[in-house]
């Protein structure tokens, strides 16, 4: 592609015939002929490797703040629009060539896209999805070196949408973080459906304040044709009542749209009825809890914004299996019960323990910990929903990062000892298992929060393998 093609009008004439060969951010992975572009991030800034992009064989760099270098440079008031920009161009496109779901909210971004997922491929249409715990089109799962956890960087994102194009995906269901939303990952992208779950206390080590949170997920819908919200939320119903683009209203209550009612939880999953333009449809998903009738109810919406009808939604969700550490059932062959989930924010424990008391017969066992180097203060909120919901909480470690373990533990502490629960502290994560397991009885449920799909620990700076799953299995061996 020739620089003309790529910076359009935006470049001057006489570099216009210069050869472009790739992009990135990333002055290592800098071949002859591309382009590189200056990234201020966290920890570094990617003005500083300029140079060094230069003698890997960058033929032009974008930057932000003056840089001496011998090729040319693009000076812009924003690298990260700017590398957005010139990925959708470089790559034809690609969103445009299929239908975009966006999935935007503090917690059931997973889930709901894997039930709009289901229910699309009962329609009999090809779909790919984005999110947290992998990307995939069909059977297919696509390996990308993106850092983000649930939304990729500009540039894997338009890389990701080439191959969807190539895998022939007809619908993309991805999840839209808000951190994607603030710093210009889909800024290009435009959405025929965006959905919003519920917005609750997360991500303030970045946002700030829980209105820049909010602003940042409300962008979704600026760029979206047609929008689901749940309309129960507080936010949600903000949304409904300012986006400009036409909302389904999902919720329970009286003033949705699609409305859920009837609901009957169980250990096997939710029964419940829906009333939507003057009929009523019984509804199954087999995922227990509350929430799961939110992110159900959400995911209809999405389904009806895309034209598809009631009857081949409800066969979607009935088709539609758990995912990957959300309330994941770990098969141990005991008389008691574990269950992995991701729950790692105040509303998310918060809902997996009362999805869990809601068919346990025995003890909800509770072991959770919180995340270093993020929002710490959650943490004692997290401490006094365990200690007030759990009939007992083991305390342990999450993903410390570079913070102290026990400092983490005791700012969790504060909160425990607000109220009457009983608790136990055990910061090596795989000491904490082994002991809730040890001490389980019959009809207990162990729920291990925080970790759901990942397989890793990270530690200081390091990566460390953890599979709760195989950490159970082994201690059970044992």
């Amino acid at each position: 592609m020739l620089a003309s093609e790529l910076f359009g009008n935006k470049w001057l004439e006489e570099h216009a015939d210069i050869d472009i060969t790739g992009i990135s951010y990333d002055s290592r992975n800098i071949l002859p002929g591309n382009v590189f572009v200056c990234i201020k991030g966290y920890e570094t800034d990617g003005h500083k490797f300029a140079q060094m992009a230069e003698k890997n064989g960058a033929a032009v760099i974008v930057a932000e703040d003056k840089i001496d270098v011998g090729v040319p440079v693009w000076y812009v008031d924003n690298s990260r629009r700017a590398i957005a920009e010139m990925a959708c161009c470089y790559y034809d496109n690609p969103s445009k060539k299929f239908r975009l779901v966006g999935v935007t909210g503090t917690n059931g971004k997973t889930t709901t896209t894997y039930l709009i997922k289901s229910i699309i491929e009962t329609a009999g249409m090809r779909v790919g999805v984005i999110g947290t715990n992998q990307n995939i089109i069909g059977d297919k799962v696509l390996v990308t070196q993106s850092t983000t956890p649930t939304t990729p960087n500009a540039l894997e994102l338009q890389q990701l949408f080439a191959e969807m194009v190539e895998g022939n995906a007809e619908c993309v269901v991805m999840e839209v973080s808000s951190h994607a939303l603030e710093l210009e990952r889909v800024h290009g992208c435009h959405f025929d459906v965006g959905v919003f779950t519920n917005l609750t206390r997360d991500h303030l080590d970045f946002h700030k304040t829980m209105e820049n949170y909010f602003k940042a997920k409300t962008k979704l819908f600026d760029i979206s044709d047609r929008g689901v919200v749940n309309y129960d939320d507080n936010s949600g119903k903000q949304i409904a009542e300012n986006a400009d683009c036409d909302v389904i209203k999902a919720g329970l209550d009286d003033d949705c749209e699609l409305k859920a009612k009837n609901i009957k939880i169980s250990a096997r999953g939710v029964d419940f009825d829906v009333d939507y333009e003057d009929r009523t449809y019984p509804v199954r998903i087999a995922i227990p809890g509350k929430f799961s009738v939110y992110n159900a109810v959400c995911a209809m919406g999405a389904a009806l914004q895309l034209g598809i009808d009631m009857d081949t939604i409800i066969k979607g969700l009935e088709k539609a299996s758990g995912v990957m550490g959300r309330v994941e059932v770990v098969p141990t062959d005991t008389d008691y019960t574990v269950i992995i989930d991701y729950a790692h924010t105040p509303d998310g424990l918060e809902n997996i323990i009362r999805a869990v008391k809601e068919f346990a017969k025995g003890r909800v066992i509770t072991l959770f910990g919180c995340g270093g180097d993020r929002d710490s203060t959650k943490r004692p909120i997290m401490g006094e929903i365990a200690g007030q919901l759990s009939d007992f909480s083991i305390i342990t470690s999450d993903n410390p990062r570079t913070e102290d373990p026990l400092k983490i533990i005791d700012e969790i502490e504060i909160g425990i000892k607000n109220t009457d629960g009983k608790y136990t502290v055990i910061a090596d994560r795989r000491e904490a298992i082994g002991y809730a397991l040890d001490n389980a009885m019959k009809d207990d449920v162990i729920i291990l929060a925080g970790k759901g799909q990942e397989t890793y620990q990270i530690i200081g700076k390091e990566k460390y393998d953890f599979d709760e799953r195989v950490e159970v299995y082994r201690h059970l061996r044992r």
